[in-house]
């Protein structure tokens, strides 16, 4: 099942909250069972069609709600040049912390990154998890530097990311995170994953939802 949400702040960014499954409850059931936890999902760039509806994080919400935990997938608001739209993911996660118990943090591509800056200021976060992240955002916010502040703050992490990407600038993050002793994930793929979006899906939930469980 699937909720329209606006998310408040000073930028209109709407987000979708799909809500996990909960086996035994009735259809229509007047106050289902509500899910302890949720990730929130970044999109790609919003200047190259990136949107909340974008397959990849499909993939990661449908993994994640078959394992019982929401998903909150948002659109940023009007374009901002990295800037804004990091603040509305931090707004996005705002949002989750007030209503459940433990928070994760996704992204893809351009996402990724935000999601890493994003979770630099966010000690709070159960992990985060960035698919195919871009070394920047723009000229002034690295996420390299990101990755470090993370690490710092003791949120897990783990980068995902595809060998044969030639689109997004993926090396220095995933040499940064394996200096560090985080744990990275190869694909055999394009920056697309076309054909593989149901893998990346589960390997991000499988990560985000051991840790959102405390494992």
């Amino acid at each position: 099942m699937s909720d329209t949400v606006l998310i408040p702040g000073g930028r209109d960014v709407r987000a979708t909250l799909d809500t996990a499954a909960s086996d035994g409850v009735e259809v229509g059931s007047e106050d289902p069972p509500r899910a302890e936890t949720v990730v929130v999902a970044c999109p790609p760039h919003p200047q190259q069609r990136g949107h909340r509806g974008d397959e990849r994080l499909a993939a990661v919400s449908d993994a994640l709600t078959d394992r019982g935990i929401d998903c909150l997938r948002f659109d940023y608001g009007d374009w901002d040049e990295g800037y804004g739209e990091t603040t509305d993911a931090d707004a996005a996660v705002g949002w989750a912390l007030d209503r459940y118990d433990r928070v994760g943090l996704f992204g893809f591509s351009f996402g990724g990154t935000v999601a890493l800056v994003a979770a630099a200021s966010r000690p709070e976060l159960a992990g985060v998890c960035a698919l195919a992240p871009t070394a920047r955002l723009n000229d002034d916010v690295d996420a390299v530097a990101a990755l470090d502040e993370v690490v710092q703050r003791g949120v897990p992490v783990r980068v995902l990311y595809a060998t044969r990407d030639s689109t997004a600038d993926w090396r220095p993050v995933v040499e940064r995170a394996e200096e560090l002793g985080i744990e990275t994930v190869a694909f055999e793929s394009d920056h697309f994953f076309v054909g593989r979006s149901g893998e990346v899906g589960e390997a991000a939930a499988r990560f985000l939802g051991a840790r959102l469980s405390g494992e």
